[in-house]
Formats: structure tokens, sequence, C-alpha cells
């Protein structure tokens, strides 16, 4: 019953706006030394479609030269075009990854269940790997493109070995819990910590959450004491957190707090169209998130 806690990295940055390798790693690192059961790279959060084939691949490839453990390693790969898409994937299953999230094509909308179907059978086929292993990424309020419960079982029927998880992030419990009892096959994750104790409670795998880059410790601590009281109280305090982080652009805050965190203000750093955080929100923040983490 215990579940796991991944982060929704952030992607460093330097000055010019390129990845900082170095950074990147000791990020990575400190997840994975503060609760994270894995880290999830290039989603959301970490800025992944702001950012090309080569960037990506190169990214990797540098985590894994300073010593990150790729088994710890969820890669996103989804791009609007399908060649990228295998490009990526097959990059990231070569480095023995755990697994790897895929968007839907994002671009056009009201997309037929037949047409993403033919989409990632033709991934799957193309990247040809016994070891791939995939987790639906879910996002309709980002991507609008979606995949209806329907679609997930005919992925998981054609392609069982292959997919092997979701991350739903709807923000929805119900919708959350209503994919966990249909496809008890499948690794679903919440894309929040926000319910994070009732979901592991009724067996769910787990979070993977933008905010665990800063609230990791907390999430490591529901998670290990969920049959405890202590956990009521401490899932308590991760939903105010949440609550008071979301209320912000999410990588342009969780990016400033890590430029505190840290000191090292190249941190508040986002890519183009993103704009950094609004430091004069800093004193407000503060007060939102005292004594909480």
């Amino acid at each position: 019953m215990k579940g796991r806690i991944f982060a929704a990295s952030l992607t460093p940055l330097n000055r010019e706006h390129a990845i900082d390798d170095t950074r990147f790693a000791d990020h990575v690192r400190w997840l994975l030394q503060n609760g994270c059961d894995g880290v999830v790279l290039f989603g959301t959060t970490g800025e992944g479609n702001s950012f090309s084939v080569d960037e990506r691949r190169a990214a990797l490839d540098a985590l894994i030269d300073a010593g990150i453990d790729a088994g710890k390693l969820v890669v996103g790969t989804g791009c609007c075009a399908l060649p990228d898409t295998v490009a990526l994937s097959r990059h990231a299953v070569e480095h023995g990854v755990e697994a790897v999230l895929v968007l839907p094509p994002f671009y056009y909308k009201n997309v037929t269940d037949d047409g993403l179907f033919d989409t990632f059978a033709a991934l799957i086929d193309t990247v040809a790997d016994p070891q791939l292993r995939m987790w639906l990424y879910h996002i309709p309020p980002m991507a609008v493109v979606g995949f209806s419960a329907d679609l997930v079982a005919r992925l998981a029927d054609s392609y069982p070995q292959t997919i092997t998880g979701i991350k739903d992030s709807t923000g929805d419990q119900a919708h959350t819990q209503m994919l966990k009892a249909r496809f008890p096959e499948l690794s679903v994750f919440a894309g929040t910590e926000g319910f994070l104790l009732d979901f592991l409670r009724q067996g769910g795998a787990g979070c993977i959450s933008a905010t665990a880059n800063i609230t990791a410790p907390l999430c490591a601590r529901v998670r290990d004491t969920q049959d405890s009281d202590e956990a009521e109280t401490l899932q308590e305090r991760l939903g105010k957190a949440r609550l008071a982080l979301q209320k912000y652009p999410a990588t342009a805050v969780l990016k400033a707090c890590l430029a505190r965190r840290t000191a090292h203000a190249d941190w508040a750093i986002v890519r183009e169209p993103l704009s950094a955080f609004d430091a004069a929100l800093l004193p407000e923040l503060d007060k939102a998130l005292e004594g909480l983490l």
C-alpha cells in the first residue's frame, strides 16, 4: 500500500537560457535524497515542450554521465510531431529509464480516439523495443486533447507489456479514482499531492507532482506515515502548501522558491514564452507558506 512519490522536475537554465546540466543533476539528486522515489523530466513543469529534441536528449545524457540512476527517471517525450516523440522515446529507452511519459499530440483539437490510437500504435511499433514502458499523460487542462477511458482500455489491451501507467492531471479526485478502479493493471498516478493520503490508502500508485519540487520531504512523510494518525495532520499541511503555490504560475513560482532555497538566482530563469515570477509577490507567498514546509 506504500505508493510512490515522483517530482515533475523543474529544468534549470543559465543566463543564456540554455539548460544548466550541473544544477539539473544537483536538483534531481536532491529530490531523490529527500523522499522522491523517482523524478519525471521534461513534463509541463519542466518546460518540456520549450526545448528541442537535441536539447532534451543532451540533458538526459548529462544526467546519466553525472551518475543519476536512469532507473529512477521517467522522461516526458510527447511532442506534436510523431517522429520527435519516437526519437525522444527511443533515446530514453536506450538509457534504461523506468518509463516514458507521453502526451497525446496536442495541437489539433477534436481528434478522434481512432486517430490517437493510431498515433500511439505507430509510436510503439516504430520504437520497437521490448524494454519500452509507457505512461500516458492525461492533462486536458493544458493539452485539451486527452485520453478517454475507452482509449486507455484499447491501448492497454493492445499493448499490455508497454502501456503500464497513466498520470491523471485533471485534478479531479473522482476521475483519478475511476481510472484506478477500471485499470487495476496500470499504475495510476495522481497529478497532485492534494489528495495524496486518501489515494495512497485506497491503493493508488502515488503522485507525480510539480509542487513536489518544494514539498518532496513532506510528501515522503505522508507516504511513510499513511497508516498513522500523524498522516492526517501532515496531509493537511501538504494540501495547504499546494493551494498556496497553485495560486501562481507553476513553473515560475517554483523556480523562484528554488532560487531562494539554493541561493542561486539563476534558478528563477524560465524559457520564453513563460515569464519569471514577480519578486514583489514573494512576501505574500512567504506568508501563505509560513509553517507549512
